[in-house]
């Protein structure tokens, strides 16, 4: 499935639950070009800023996180990890879900590319209530395609991503436009690291 989905825009796993359940799916796939380049650079910024870096697995900040002895703080999901999560394998947290998803997002990583890997999972991701992908969630919350959205409206979409049942980027806490905030000062700093994104 790997190699169609390298030309074909998958479902995720969500997407299918809800079909399968007769539940409306709001998703219009478009490709990275029609994607503004705000909202790639917020997702890099909020989600894994060493995305053009590693091989589909941060091996560093996985580290980290099984060598905490408190507990992990933070997760070590790439943005790789999350697609072939969200394409292949089931919501939750489990060992073996993540035993799988690491094998995945090397073999996904190396077969699809890194700019291939983002148009995926800007595709995939939840931004709502069966509001799957960047043009969708655009439409909804700000009323307009996905390659219009401002750097502002870029970061409260990133800032979501977390929670995207719970919070809403066109009516934001104030949690999530701080978080929006440090994300938007993050932007500044991956400027520089994007370049397997563009063409």
């Amino acid at each position: 499935m790997a190699l169609v989905y390298s030309a074909v825009p998958p479902p995720s796993t969500l997407m299918l639950g809800r079909w399968a359940t007769l539940k409306p799916v709001d998703r219009q796939a478009v490709p990275l070009a029609a994607i503004s380049p705000h909202l790639v650079q917020a997702v890099i910024a909020s989600e894994d800023q060493r995305f053009c870096l590693h091989d589909g697995v941060d091996w560093g900040a996985l580290r980290e996180v099984v060598d905490d002895e408190d507990g992990p703080s933070r997760g070590a999901s790439t943005i790789s990890m999350q697609t072939v999560k969200n394409v292949f394998l089931w919501p939750g947290r489990s060992v073996l879900r993540k035993g799988l998803e690491i094998p995945l997002a090397m073999a996904a990583d190396a077969l699809w590319g890194k700019r291939r890997m983002m148009e995926v999972y800007l595709n995939v991701a939840e931004w709502g209530e069966g509001v799957f992908g960047a043009e969708a969630a655009a439409r909804r919350w700000f009323g307009k395609p996905a390659r219009d959205l401002t750097r502002g409206e870029a970061a409260l979409l990133a800032a979501v991503l977390p929670n995207p049942i719970l919070r809403n980027p066109a009516l934001p806490s104030r949690g999530v436009r701080a978080a929006a905030a440090r994300i938007q000062t993050r932007m500044n700093g991956v400027a520089g690291l994007m370049g397997c994104v563009k063409r």
